[in-house]
Order: structure tokens, then sequence, then C-alpha cells
């Protein structure tokens, strides 16, 4: 399976805004978007003018990185999304909220996404009771999404949700603290993505 291994810090400072891709350590000083509030590279600290193609392809891998999917795997769900009946940004923005290791971070059981990731490739999350490790899986209204591990796994689960107890957690996932689990009330909606994305821009960017 294709991932990023590169450093994760020079995403936020290329975008120029915190994505939160390293979840609590993103809200400190160390945070390198505080530090170096500027691109990397040898020419980060001059200033550019974006043309429309460039905000457009700026705003496109701000939301690849957020969610942490390349760029094929990215393409195949505005694909998706155009084929949908609906507003194809909308869309887009629902089908990324609806991976399965985006619903685990929004439940408060990992600290990022790519931290829930792991925890859906080891086996430690179930849909509807039936242990699932795919990432990518996308759920749905009704599903029930839950914490299938114990002993030192659930331990280190407990301990990040302790660590995220200040994240409000979107109110189309029902989260029941006592068992760990989370039912989808409804599909996600633009509104509930509590960070700010030009979707727009995107669809832009692909229909050219």
């Amino acid at each position: 399976m294709a991932r990023y291994t590169e450093a994760i810090c020079r995403l936020c400072r290329r975008e120029g805004e915190k994505l939160f891709l390293k979840g609590n350590r993103c809200i400190t000083e160390k945070c390198a978007v505080v530090k170096r509030s500027y691109p990397p590279g040898q020419h980060g600290q001059s200033k550019q003018k974006l043309s429309n193609y460039g905000v457009q392809l700026r705003e496109k891998q701000k939301v690849k990185r957020i969610y942490g999917v390349l760029e094929r795997q990215f393409r195949k769900y505005f694909k998706i999304a155009s084929r949908t009946k609906g507003v194809t940004g909308k869309v887009l923005l629902q089908l990324l909220e609806r991976r399965l290791d985006n619903v685990v971070f929004r439940m408060g059981l990992a600290t990022s996404r790519t931290a829930a990731r792991q925890i859906v490739r080891h086996n430690q999350i179930s849909v509807n009771s039936v242990r699932t490790n795919i990432p990518s899986f996308l759920v749905t209204k009704d599903d029930l999404v839950a914490v299938k591990t114990k002993d030192k796994a659930l331990a280190k689960i407990k301990d990040n949700l302790e660590m995220t107890k200040d994240r409000t957690v979107p109110s189309w996932l029902e989260f029941n603290k006592n068992d760990l689990s989370a039912k989808v009330l409804r599909l996600p909606e633009k509104e509930d993505i509590q960070q700010p994305i030009e979707e727009q821009l995107i669809v832009e960017l692909y229909s050219k």
C-alpha cells in the first residue's frame, strides 16, 4: 500500500497552515508552522503570487494531505463524486469523511489520521461486528463502528481518548465512550468538517 513517508511538517509549511497531521503536537510551540511560517525549500521565503491554477492545485493538495490520500486514490474519489447525484464537491468531501480511518480519528480514538489508520490496519476496529482493517472502507448510515481489541492496545486507545477529550465528535456520529463505539446517524455534510476547505476549487481543477 503506497503512503507518504517523508517529513510530515513540510506538508503543513507548504500549505501555509496547520493541517494537524501530528495530532496534539500541532497545537504546541513545537509546531513547524509556528516556528517557520514559510514554505520549505531554497526559495521558501521569497514572495510568489499564485495563478488561478496554482490556487486550485494548492487546495487540492491541502485536502489530500489532510485525509492522507495519494493522487491516484483522490482522483478515484473525484470520479465517483462526479458520477454521483448531488453537488460534486460536497460529495467528494463526504466520501473522504466516510473513510474508516477518518471515523476512528473523529471518534477521538487517535490523535491523528495517521495514527487512526494504524489502528485500523492492526485489526483493532470492527464495523457492524465484523473486523475491518481497510482504512479506505466507507461507512454508511446506521453502521456501528467499535473497538475490538484488548490489553495493551486497548490501554493505548484509552490514553488517546484522554488526550483528545477536548475534541468535539461531529454530530453525524453518536459516540458511546463506555464501550468505545459510534453509530453513524447520517452521512456527513460539509458543515461537519472542522477545517476550511474550498471544494469548488478542486472541481474546477479536475474539470479542465
